[in-house]
C-alpha cells in the first residue's frame, strides 16, 4: 500500500538571478512488522540487501559511499540517525548526474505492535532526474518488504 505525493517547489529571486527548481517525491508505507523491526535495517547505514541495485556500501565518517548499478559511485552525508524519533536523513554529495539538491528523510512510525510505516521524502534538483530518483526509491521499498519478511516480519 504506498500513497504518492509529487510536489514541484520554485523559487525565482530576480534581482540575483536564482533559479531554484526542485521536485518532491513522497513514498508512505505499511509494513508487516514492528516498527522496530524496520528501523533495525534502515538505520543500518552500512547495510544494503534491501537495496536490490548496491552490492556494498563503504563507510567514511558521517558519509556512505557505494556504486549504484546504473548511477556509478554516490557519496552520502547522514545528516541525521535518531533511534529515539526512528528518522534518518541523509545527502547525496557526489554523485555522477549533476545534482544540484538531494535531501531524502525516512521517518519509521509505529502503528501497532505487527505493523508500522515508513515515510520517505526526498527533494530533487534538478527535477530531471527525479522520475530515476523515484524509481530508486520503489526498487528499494521491494528490496526492503523482501527482506522484512525474509527475516519474520
Amino acid at each position: 500500500m504506498a500513497w504518492e505525493d509529487h510536489h514541484k517547489h520554485c523559487a525565482v529571486l530576480v534581482s540575483a538571478e536564482l533559479i531554484l527548481c526542485m521536485k518532491i517525491l513522497r513514498e508512505i508505507v505499511v509494513f508487516n512488522c514492528s516498527a522496530e523491526d524496520l528501523w533495525e535495517v534502515l538505520s543500518d547505514i552500512a547495510r544494503c540487501d534491501w537495496v536490490p541495485t548496491i552490492d556494498k556500501i563503504a563507510l567514511d565518517g558521517d558519509c556512505r559511499i557505494f556504486e549504484m548499478e546504473g548511477m556509478g559511485q554516490i557519496t552520502e552525508k547522514i545528516l541525521l540517525s535518531d533511534d529515539q524519533t526512528m528518522t534518518l536523513e541523509y545527502s547525496a554529495i557526489d554523485t555522477p548526474s549533476p545534482i544540484q539538491h538531494h535531501l531524502a528523510t525516512m521517518k519509521v512510525s509505529v502503528i501497532d505492535n505487527q505493523s508500522s510505516s515508513l515515510e520517505w521524502k526526498t527533494e530533487i534538483d534538478p527535477e530531471i532526474l527525479a522520475d530515476r530518483v523515484h524509481q530508486g526509491m520503489l526498487i528499494s521499498i521491494e528490496g526492503l518488504k523482501n527482506v522484512l519478511s525474509n527475516n519474520g516480519g
